[in-house]
């Protein structure tokens, strides 16, 4: 018979990524893809504190001319037919030129691109980069005057109940710069979800928000009141599982990982990612009676990663990782989740060396595994 564990693997329970229409613990995830028209600096800064004369009139001010409507254009025969529509925000202007951050999914399978600015000034894009498991992408586009760059801030330093705002262009450009007020709902939001080719690559962290996120806002900047970007709006929980309407939860993409995401896009075009080869599933996701038989852990161990399978030949199998170990850190950081490990492990490069701290039952042991690169990106 097999075991729960199993069943939970086979049950598709390992996480997946933002990115397609996706599902979230039986809920309805949507990402706002636009069908409107029939169907840096480039380290985050320390966030500002916050002042009296911080408000949200203020922070919109600084940051409405960089916020910007993205057109997404499909070709057909001779001529292009406009698609879609997102947003994106300009964070760096350099050497005449002006980069713009969006989501993947706002340009995507686009045969050109537009941007409009604030003031309505119709410009072409270059697409400089995009990466589908963050669901990022980087434009650019000749700098104008018309054209400002915002800045990022730092999205370690926010907090449950800030005031944000998001800006975009809900429903497309017509309603371009709309901005809607609302506060933090959690600063790390584990959302477990599957791609649209079903294909799973371990939760995300966002950043969940009420601030109303509509269809059109994909890719907009959510701010902080001294006006720094501190995340990517990019989908919506919009229904539960028995079907019943939610309203004011939306996620953004944290402005930390977008900072590491979007400089090795304009560096490279592309993200290379390092793995250690293993399959695996969140601690909190096995039944007890299986940590108790299977796993066989210390009392105190409440959270880590379950590896269900180790690859052959990859760095965990030549590290000498096996089914069932826990782990719980690397290089020292503690590691409860599939996303947490995610995180960590994406702060390195291919070839790297980090520190894995697990546990083979009661015994705690710490190995040094070389990342390689993973399979997929």
């Amino acid at each position: 018979m097999e075991s729960k564990l199993t069943k939970l693997i086979l049950a598709g329970a390992f996480a997946g990524l933002i990115g397609g229409s996706a599902v979230l613990a039986g809920q309805e995830i949507y990402q706002n893809y636009q069908v409107t028209h029939s169907k840096v600096l480039t380290e985050a800064n320390t966030t500002k504190n916050m002042d009296s004369s911080d408000n949200a009139s203020t922070a919109y001010t600084k940051v409405a001319n960089a916020v910007v409507s993205v057109v997404n254009f499909k070709q057909s025969g001779s001529s292009y037919t406009e698609s879609s529509e997102g947003s994106g925000v300009v964070y760096k202007k350099t050497d005449g030129s002006a980069f713009i951050v969006t989501n993947n999914h706002v340009i995507d399978g686009a045969a050109k691109i537009q941007i409009i600015t604030n003031n309505s000034k119709t410009i072409v894009a270059d697409l400089v980069g995009k990466d589908s498991l963050t669901d990022l992408a980087v434009l650019k586009v000749a700098d104008s005057d018309d054209l400002s760059a915002a800045s990022f801030g730092d999205s370690e330093k926010i907090s449950v109940g800030q005031k944000v705002l998001a800006i975009g262009s809900p429903l497309g450009s017509e309603y371009a710069s709309s901005v809607t007020e609302g506060i933090i709902s959690a600063k790390k939001r584990l959302v477990n979800t599957d791609d649209s080719s079903s294909t799973n690559y371990g939760g995300s962290t966002v950043i969940q928000t009420d601030a109303a996120i509509n269809p059109g806002n994909s890719g907009g900047p959510l701010i902080n009141l001294a006006g720094q970007i501190i995340g990517i709006n990019s989908m919506k929980l919009s229904s539960s599982s028995s079907g019943t309407a939610v309203e004011g939860i939306g996620f953004a993409i944290p402005s930390d990982q977008v900072v590491n995401i979007v400089n090795k896009l304009v560096k490279y075009g592309k993200v290379t990612r390092p793995a250690i080869g293993i399959s695996m599933i969140n601690l909190s996701q096995v039944p007890a009676d299986e940590q108790k038989s299977k796993l066989k852990l210390p009392n105190d161990i409440s959270g880590g990663v379950v590896v269900y399978k180790v690859n052959d030949s990859s760095p965990a199998s030549k590290a000498g990782l096996k089914k069932y170990d826990l782990i719980t850190a690397i290089d020292g950081k503690s590691v409860s989740t599939q996303a947490d490990l995610r995180e960590q492990l994406y702060k390195h490069k291919v070839g790297d060396k980090i520190k894995l701290t697990y546990y083979r039952g009661t015994a705690k042991k710490t190995v040094t595994v070389k990342l390689n690169q993973t399979l997929k990106s």
